[in-house]
């Protein structure tokens, strides 16, 4: 889908479809505000570029300031039902504001968070969940199908669109991975906003991963998608390294990919746990690179023939390649040091 997208500031980040922005949510509780500034500046320093904290009271509200002023990335405010909080994170220097603006009340109550978002160029971001839909839309459908959160989505951004405010993000979640792509690609056909990916309540790290990489891998090999999340009922930090592996896995974003094999009666090497330490040893390298793991000479320099720099198994020894060619041979204990010494010349 060739998408013209309606470009969205977020801090110092415009959504324009350009560049796919990888976000995260603090899950630390909102009362330990030193606490969740240090989860912050971890998300960051792990490539998170945008950063999500739920706001669900006045207190709530200090966490704003004390975030900023341990990252340098977009901080985005988690707003439901109170709309003095909205207004109140926004004062407070939140760079957007997460809301359902049905859910906020009277007109006046969003035409007042509009206010206070306008004057401060800070966007708003809708975020529809299949598991908070309307009463009137699940009479309507039977169910949260992918009809009734577009429905949704588009009320919404038909109320701040009355309120003359346009610098909307749209997000249109189900744990429901087959709902969830019909929406947004339904949704990515009615409207040129900015859209937030994700499959919501996705569940641990294993399931979560499969389910995400489907979700929204799909959507972006169709062009849909500015931002994304990979929601895990674990460590956030471990979002972050899911959505670079899916970005890698697309095309769409620099740094290490790994080729390795699923080895056979053929290996000589211990590759699975080779595999893992090469995995966990580049993953913060920001080379836009292939490196290959292979579990035997025979077919692993052929197979990984196009890798920048790669390893394959011998008996007791392992052999490093770049290209397909042959460079050297390592004793079989020094194979990482030596990948890692080859990926540093490139």
């Amino acid at each position: 889908m060739n998408r013209q997208v309606r470009p969205v500031k977020v801090g110092k980040l415009t959504l324009d479809g350009k560049k796919i922005y990888i976000q995260s949510m603090l899950n630390i509780p909102a009362s330990e505000v030193e606490r969740s500034a240090e989860q912050a500046a971890r998300l960051e320093k792990a490539g998170c570029e945008i950063i999500r904290a739920a706001v669900p009271d006045k207190e709530a509200v200090r966490l704003i300031p004390a975030i900023k002023e341990k990252v340098n990335i977009p901080l985005v405010a988690d707003i439901h039902y109170d709309y003095r909080l909205a207004i109140a994170a926004a004062e407070a220097g939140a760079d957007k504001i997460r809301i359902n603006p049905g859910n906020i009340g009277l007109m006046d109550r969003v035409k007042a968070v509009v206010k206070a978002c306008q004057s401060r160029n800070i966007p708003i971001r809708i975020g529809v969940n299949a598991g908070s839909l309307e009463k009137d839309l699940l009479e309507k459908y039977g169910s949260p199908k992918p009809e009734a959160l577009v429905e949704s989505a588009l009320r919404h951004i038909g109320i701040l669109e009355q309120c003359d405010f346009e610098d909307i993000v749209v997000s249109i979640k189900s744990s429901n991975v087959v709902n969830m792509i019909q929406a947004y690609r339904s949704l990515a056909e009615k409207c040129s906003y900015p859209l937030h990916l994700g499959v919501t309540e996705a569940g641990t790290e294993r399931i979560g991963i499969i389910k995400s990489s489907i979700g929204i891998g799909s959507l972006l090999a169709d062009g849909i998608g500015e931002t994304i999340r990979v929601s895990l009922t674990d460590d956030p930090v471990k979002e972050i390294y899911a959505a670079k592996d899916i970005l890698k896995a697309l095309g769409k974003d620099g740094g290490v990919k790994i080729v390795s094999c699923p080895t056979c009666g053929r290996t000589r090497i211990d590759l699975i746990a080779l595999a893992g330490r090469v995995e966990e040893a580049v993953k913060d390298i920001d080379k836009d690179i292939t490196v290959a793991v292979m579990g035997c000479a025979v077919n692993g320099i052929g197979e990984a023939g196009e890798a920048d720099i790669g390893i394959a198994g011998g008996d007791g020894c392992a052999v490093l390649f770049r290209k397909g060619q042959m460079l050297r041979k390592v004793d079989e204990s020094e194979a990482l040091e030596a990948l890692l010494s080859e990926i540093e010349k490139l």
